[in-house]
């Protein structure tokens, strides 16, 4: 028994001699406790069993210095977890923000964004804005310079169609002088012969005018229901004869349906297509005009077995007085597309599965 903590143990024995149960002292220092702890022998009223132990409490000390640190590391951990997380939402949301802002107009129109209070994120939003203006610059300036073009297609145009009116002019208005010049100088009998060519060149002139006025004038629509397959047969039906004299064959096709447009205006437009294939398909050959209905668009197509158009002329076939023919007049071509346009339409050109193939494309409009 050591001597120094012979009084405690004594003391613990008879404690649990007298009561009879266990007991257990803890005696500290700075530097360490002393742990006692008693018990009584079973068979025996006085004899007492006893143990001893010696900690160290420095140890105890770091060791719940520890726990306390881990605690504290805990918890940060647990606290910066959630704040980055609440950050992480924060800025997903304001760059949902963003996208849909940026998403809801067109790339030429970005809008103006307002700053987030996100100093890395407002970085983005001021390059966006910024982009936005050089935008909005960029397209004023394009929008300027798309009218100067215009514009000045616009002139060159007229400057061609002038100069083609004043050849189509010129040359009746010489013929005309001419016979006439000639019948002063004849007899009455051959004036009547002067005077008959001088009309038919005064008649060419008319006709001209008229095309040429059909195509400055704005197209009056007068809509209508139409069926598709008896309006093309009427079509057909119009220039058959010419096409027998000239050994070349006609075909139709068309859906049994009813259509809405200016039924009048858009046979002009068909007319000059087939007259314009009748004019380049040799004998033998065949014209096909077909009405077709692809979504909500309505297709007139003349396809001819002609040479089809050379590429340097398909630029400006459209223009008047843009023909390859010596008596063209070159206004079928423009007078279809004015009657595309009124119907808010286009006509192009394609080559075909031998010669050329024009399709006027409107909207579908059901009866």
């Amino acid at each position: 028994m050591p001597e120094a903590e012979r009084p405690r143990i004594i003391e613990l024995a008879g404690n649990v001699s007298r009561r009879g149960d266990a007991e257990t002292q803890r005696y500290e220092t700075k530097r360490e406790a002393l742990i006692l702890r008693a018990c009584p022998l079973t068979g025996s009223a006085r004899d007492v069993a006893w143990t001893m132990t010696r900690v160290s409490v420095e140890n105890y000390a770091a060791n719940a210095t520890l726990q306390l640190g881990l605690a504290i590391l805990f918890l940060f951990a647990v606290l910066s977890g959630a704040w980055l997380w609440l950050l992480r939402r924060r800025w997903s949301n304001q760059v949902r923000q963003l996208e849909n802002a940026i998403a809801a107009y067109p790339l030429e129109q970005l809008p103006h964004i307002r700053d987030t209070g996100e100093r890395e994120l407002d970085r983005i939003v001021a390059a966006v804005n910024h982009l936005s203006t050089r935008l909005a610059a960029a397209r004023d300036e394009t929008n300027q310079l798309s009218r100067r073009l215009a514009q000045a297609d616009r002139l060159a145009a007229l400057g061609r169609m002038t100069a083609a009116l004043a050849h189509e002019i010129r040359n009746p208005i010489a013929a005309m002088r001419l016979k006439a010049e000639n019948a002063l100088a004849q007899s009455p009998d051959k004036q009547q012969t002067a005077l008959t060519a001088v009309l038919q060149q005064v008649h060419r002139l008319d006709g001209l005018l008229q095309r040429l006025m059909a195509i400055i004038q704005p197209a009056h629509l007068e809509s209508h229901p139409v069926s598709l397959r008896v309006w093309l047969h009427e079509r057909i039906a119009q220039h058959q004869e010419q096409a027998d004299r000239s050994g070349v064959a006609l075909h139709a096709d068309a859906p049994e349906e009813t259509a809405v447009f200016d039924g009048a205006g858009m046979a002009r437009a068909v007319d000059n297509l087939i007259l314009n294939a009748l004019q380049h398909t040799p004998s033998g050959g065949g014209i096909d005009v077909a009405i077709h209905i692809s979504d909500e668009t309505l297709l007139f197509s003349v396809e001819d077995s002609g040479p089809g158009v050379p590429d340097g002329e398909r630029e400006r076939m459209f223009e008047p007085f843009v023909t390859t023919r010596a008596d063209g007049s070159g206004l079928g071509l423009a007078i279809v597309r004015e009657i595309a346009e009124a119907h808010q339409g286009t006509v192009r050109y394609e080559p075909g599965r031998q010669g050329a193939r024009f399709i006027v494309e409107v909207p579908w409009q059901r009866s």
